[in-house]
């Protein structure tokens, strides 16, 4: 499963085990875009944080008390059947390989057990585009690791309460239709590669994502960068359709939205914010200065 859960849409559910963090209180990294008249902080999240995880530190609340919005990713908690019906849409074809035949034989123990786990008919799954079926798996892939969605809620929740309850608007970068399109986008092998990285050994991915955490909540992007860097299953054509076209089309908005007065908190997948396509550096291209916070 790998850090490779990181760069998926929200619905995928990245996550780190639900244990508690390691730390007292976690100082994850932020950043500023700014002109005369408006300020927008950058801020790269975990969808799924560890139970206990401490991580609005005095900065971050600065930053998110002084903003009149909030931006993620997507905002998918207000029709979450949309998302299942985009999915059932673009997600299934005709003609499909049985989905055991997708994946390399070595991987297909693996499988079966992830399949029963799901409870999911095996004819329903070899119906799926294999991007598709991965996501199906997704939740009891984190299920093998630990993992309580409901009891351990991500740094997106926290924040969309935090300025829902302000009554301050919430907004998303992209629809569920928009991101389950990027992975409609793959070429097979790249599909099948998001596939198989669903069936990671428990321990191996329990362990990739614990040190994750410990990168994120030290405010470490080299780390995380690295993290990506070094799996095997994030390929170049993941990398250019989950990151870089999506980075730009971030940055050319918020380049858009520094036309407007005022304060944004800008919160997406802390994959985003790391490495040579990161925003920061899609900002940068254009001739704008990305400051550091914390």
């Amino acid at each position: 499963m790998r850090r490779l859960r990181l760069l998926a849409p929200l619905l995928l559910l990245a996550a780190a085990p639900a244990q508690p963090s390691q730390s007292e209180r976690a100082h994850p990294a932020l950043w500023k875009v700014a002109d005369a008249d408006t300020t927008i902080y950058l801020f790269g999240t975990i969808h799924i944080l560890p139970a206990g995880t401490v991580w609005m530190d005095p900065a971050i609340r600065q930053a998110v008390d002084s903003a009149q919005s909030l931006t993620l990713e997507a905002v998918l908690d207000q029709d979450p059947g949309q998302v299942a019906t985009v999915l059932m849409k673009i997600g299934t074809a005709k003609g499909l390989p049985p989905l055991a035949e997708r994946v390399p034989p070595a991987k297909r123990a693996s499988l079966a057990a992830l399949v029963k786990a799901s409870g999911l008919p095996s004819t329903f799954l070899d119906g799926m585009k294999s991007w598709a079926a991965a996501i199906m798996l997704t939740g009891p892939a984190l299920q093998q690791i630990g993992v309580d969605a409901a009891a351990s809620p991500g740094v997106e929740p926290q924040l969309t309460a935090l300025f829902r309850s302000a009554k301050k608007p919430v907004e998303g970068f992209e629809t569920a239709e928009i991101q389950l399109g990027y992975f409609d986008r793959l070429p097979e092998s790249a599909q099948r590669a998001f596939l198989v990285a669903t069936l990671d050994d428990p321990a191996k991915a329990k362990a990739d994502f614990v040190k994750m955490i410990a990168a994120w909540e030290k405010g470490d992007p080299a780390a995380i960068e690295k993290s990506f860097a070094d799996d095997p299953e994030f390929t170049p054509a993941l990398r250019d359709l989950l990151i870089r076209q999506r980075d730009r089309k971030w940055a050319d908005a918020i380049t858009k939205r520094l036309d407007q007065p005022g304060t944004v908190f800008v919160a997406v997948g802390a994959g985003h914010l790391v490495g040579p396509d990161s925003v920061q550096r899609m900002l940068a291209d254009k001739g704008l200065k990305v400051t550091r916070i914390q």
